[in-house]
């Protein structure tokens, strides 16, 4: 292809799609739903949440595991039987910056190393980590740099910790706020991209989608003789290849990017560019030439070249909502009618084809590491939650997404027979969520579809893994204007100059107060000078670690004496709090 440096080498590894089958046998235990997810806030040094990752299985559903995985003690089985939860810190996107040579380097490495090792002491677990492919293989097909990943993968064990591994094919430029930490598909891609627009994904009106690869593209090789799911294969084998390792000892689990975001979906809902707001119900995603040219072999093999002619009629904005839609409504025209069921077989199908290629050649690659209980890892697929209009016949919001599941139709089982062959577990990101928290009129049910869920996990004998939602309780937080000065003084009259609460109440509570107005500073400091190298940025991380430790240990000690019955006095802290405690 013109205009694209190619490396390509006459052989490559070679994975097929043969499908992989593993006897079945029972295993010892069920485990018990949790659902319980917190979320713990640190500091601005790292500015970034913890998420408990942990198995959804229902109470007393038996747990099956297939042939070597029988032995496996991955994290989410060991964490249900131990009765604990492991804690994972996501590493946040920006912590990585471009030189002025055009290399990709981590920010702020001894902020970053004393950071980890200070987790390592508050009792977490490990670190979940993207991997990137527009950082790795970011100049030329065949050309893979992990560098960058070497090093943070170093640090990290070092300091102890274990690895959530999330293997990512999509972009998020358009999802990073002020492009900090955005990481666009390879350089390489994006001048193919720009010949041919239609290996992204494209809606009825011509707005194309570079977050990802067309399901289009998956088997044509438009990518210097390879296919799309050859590109992704050979990165994921380099990946094994150059962290052989490390698999099984520090990196516990593998999540393959099946989509936009890592998630198994179409891009039915961009709320980047405004197109989509909650809660509409997306558009399909069907329309480059490459799904268009599938679509229509797909209807001359079903006996009706008509349906292969253009996508679904009547199918509404991507912000309207199924009322009033004919294609999500009962009629002749709708998602009931014969038409309807072909097409959504076929947009649906796609996806489940694309999970099993990929996962397939993931899992045959992974035989020899779940052999061993030492080395097993865990693999897992994610999708995305789709939890608005569950409450209604067509469920359109999930059609449009590439899910074909309705109130007469399990769409999940197809995809949850396809991970148990593959022996993959399912993700799902909105453990915490409950109906009554959300907006009525809408016909949210996040509750519904985590019951759903569970019940097709059981019935296919697979884990069900999952977090909680990433900016939820953040969003409503910060939606109330000055909602810290709030805080701060409702907090102040109603407790600390409050009578009524015993003084070890208004006086712990008054220290915290002053913990929180201490972390003002350091940012403070930095929001005005901003170094970016040198002394000032060294003299900054010594700060914010400094900071950190001191919360740190100020968390440590007060909750110990707290919990003895005994009243904390923090070293600085306890004597401005007793100035205003009466």
């Amino acid at each position: 292809m013109a205009g694209v440096l190619c490396k390509c080498t006459p052989k490559r590894n070679s994975y097929g799609f043969n499908e992989l089958l593993f006897g079945v046998r029972k295993g010892r235990n069920g485990f018990r739903t949790q659902r319980n997810v917190s979320t713990i806030v640190l500091p601005p040094l790292l500015k970034k949440k913890f998420f408990k990752w942990k198995s959804v299985m229902g109470k007393n559903s038996p747990v099956f595991s297939m042939d070597a995985r029988e032995r496996s003690k991955s994290l989410i089985l060991k964490s249900s039987k131990q009765k604990r939860v492991p804690v994972f810190v996501m590493m946040p996107a920006d912590s990585f910056s471009i030189d002025t040579l055009g290399t990709i380097r981590i920010k702020r490495l001894k902020a970053l190393s004393a950071s980890l090792k200070a987790l390592k002491a508050a009792g977490v677990h490990g670190v979940a980590v993207e991997v990137w492919w527009g950082v790795v293989e970011h100049t030329s097909p065949y050309s893979y740099d992990w560098s960058l990943y070497e090093e943070l993968f170093k640090m990290v064990s070092e300091a102890g910790l274990k690895l959530h591994i999330a293997l990512c094919f999509h972009s998020n430029a358009r999802l990073s706020s002020q492009h900090k930490g955005s990481v666009s598909l390879p350089l390489w891609i994006q001048k193919i991209g720009a010949i041919d627009r239609d290996i992204f994904y494209r809606d009825r009106s011509g707005n194309f989608c570079d977050d990802y690869l067309t399901l289009g593209v998956d088997e044509l090789p438009l990518f210097c003789g390879r296919t799309a799911l050859q590109c992704y294969e050979d990165f994921i084998f380099s990946f094994l290849d150059k962290f052989d390792l490390l698999i099984g000892h520090v990196i516990e689990e593998i999540s393959v990017g099946l989509g936009p975001a890592g998630e198994l979906r179409y891009p039915a809902h961009p709320s980047a560019d405004g197109r989509w707001r909650f809660p509409g119900i997306g558009e399909f995603q069907c329309y480059d030439k490459y799904m268009m040219e599938d679509l229509k072999i797909a209807a001359s093999q079903e006996g009706k070249p008509q349906w292969g002619e253009n996508g679904p009629q009547d199918v509404g904005s991507y912000k309207s909502s199924p009322s009033g839609v004919p294609f999500f409504e009962a009629g002749h025209k709708s998602f009931l009618s014969d038409y309807g069921h072909f097409f959504l077989e076929w947009y649906s199908g796609k996806l489940i084809h694309h999970a099993d290629a990929i996962l397939g050649k993931v899992a045959d690659m992974l035989k020899k590491y779940q052999q061993d209980d030492k080395t097993s890892v865990l693999l897992v697929a994610k999708i995305g939650a789709i939890h608005w209009w569950y409450h209604t016949l067509a469920h359109a919001a999930e059609l449009t997404a590439g899910y074909y599941n309705t109130a007469q139709r399990d769409g999940y089982d197809p995809l949850a027979l396809v991970l148990f062959r593959h022996g993959a577990a399912l993700h799902l990101s909105c453990l915490e969520m409950r109906d009554r928290d959300t907006p009525p009129g809408y016909f949210c049910s996040p509750e519904g579809l985590l019951q759903q869920l569970q019940a097709v996990s059981k019935r296919r004998t697979i884990s069900l893994t999952g977090r909680n939602c990433v900016d939820r309780c953040d969003k409503v937080f910060q939606s109330f204007p000055l909602n810290g000065v709030l805080v701060f003084f409702t907090l102040y009259f109603v407790v600390v100059r409050n009578q009524n609460f015993s003084r070890y109440v208004r006086f712990n509570t008054m220290q915290a107060i002053v913990l929180d107005i201490l972390l003002i500073f350091p940012d403070l400091l930095e929001r005005s000078f901003n170094p970016k190298d040198g002394i000032g940025l060294d003299l900054m991380m010594s700060l914010d670690s400094t900071v950190f430790l001191f919360l740190l240990v100020s968390l440590i000690y007060g909750s110990y004496s707290c919990a003895l019955g005994q009243v904390p006095r923090l070293p600085i802290v306890a004597e401005a709090a007793e100035r205003q405690v009466l």
